[in-house]
């Protein structure tokens, strides 16, 4: 059996690109890797993959005409996305690239909006239940800094990878925020950080998820991790996906886990989290369980996985000449 596979925005991905490698082997399944990236020469995924492609970025306009093309021309099955800002337009396109046989590894507009707004993120999992740091505008916060209490953090409402994330102690420190209509305001929650990555099926059933510890983190992605059973964070994945009806395939969310017990998410991400080969060496092979939808074969996801595994990151380095 023969597939073809696409990661786009690759960067970087190069584990996760082996991921699908090692699970296509196991499967017995012929999988071609391609990768795209507006700069396929500096990354070192598009270096690791079968065949690389330059592709305009998601903001541009006529992202994803070339991808349509580019999927089109070389037969692709599966186009696993990797980072937010491509989600929207590529979940809305998945109709287009069904056309052609393509499916896209991502939910419905709908799920993928609401990940991509914290606000409403806040909104829609406090209403499920699901314990939620209290979120509001930064100007509502500077009309009456007593709404949250304190410390706090101020974020983008549609960022990710903790870019233009600052902390502040105290109410003093709002006069360093300029005033900016696209931050919001959130509680800072005091515990240790989990990023939960979650798995559902094609059919939107919630088939897995893996809590991992983030023990040290580096540019918003973890570099140290270690797998955990949780209690509170598998309560919370399960009203998480009752307000997710459009979910499919892997999403991820983060959490803070107080010294009591209880569980506050923070975020929700509607693709492979960065921390994800964790989750796969754990036993939860989503990339697998992929590979299996795709080629129409009985699946095997399920939520056995192993507590207890350790990943330390490093930095490797491919070398070519010009």
């Amino acid at each position: 059996m023969k597939k073809t596979l696409l990661v786009s925005s690759a960067g970087r991905r190069n584990q996760l690109l082996e991921c699908f490698r090692e699970d296509a082997s196991k499967l017995g399944i012929e999988l071609r890797i391609l990768a795209a990236d507006s700069n396929p020469k500096l990354s070192s995924a598009c270096h690791a993959a079968d065949q690389a492609f330059i592709m305009p970025r998601c903001t541009n306009e006529a992202f994803v005409g070339k991808m349509l093309d580019l999927c089109r021309r070389e037969k692709v099955d599966l186009v696993v996305p990797t980072i937010d800002p491509e989600l929207g337009p590529l979940s809305a396109a998945r109709g287009a690239f069904a056309a052609i046989g393509t499916r896209i590894v991502i939910s419905t507009p709908g799920v993928v909006a609401l990940a991509g707004d914290k606000l409403a993120t806040a909104s829609a999992l406090k209403q499920a239940g699901v314990g939620m740091p209290q979120t509001v505008k930064l100007h509502a916060l500077r009309a009456d800094p007593d709404l949250l209490q304190w410390p706090i953090v101020i974020k983008p409402n549609s960022g990710s990878a903790s870019v233009g994330m600052v902390r502040l102690a105290s109410r003093a420190d709002l006069k360093r925020i300029e005033d900016d209509v696209s931050l919001i305001a959130q509680e800072c929650w005091l515990g240790r950080e989990y990023t939960v990555n979650v798995f559902f099926s094609a059919s939107g059933e919630l088939r897995c998820a893996v809590p991992h510890q983030r023990i040290e983190v580096r540019d918003g992605e973890v570099s140290k991790g270690r797998t955990e059973r949780v209690a509170s964070l598998g309560e919370a994945a399960a009203k998480i996906a009752s307000v997710l009806p459009g979910a499919s395939g892997p999403l991820c969310f983060q959490a803070i886990v107080r010294e009591d017990g209880k569980c506050s998410v923070f975020e929700i991400n509607a693709r492979f989290g960065g921390g994800f080969p964790l989750t796969h060496h754990a036993g939860a092979r989503f990339s697998a369980w992929l590979l299996e939808e795709a080629c129409g074969l009985p699946s095997t996801a399920s939520d056995s996985w192993t507590e207890g595994v350790t990943m330390l990151r490093y930095d490797s380095a491919i070398f070519f000449h010009d």
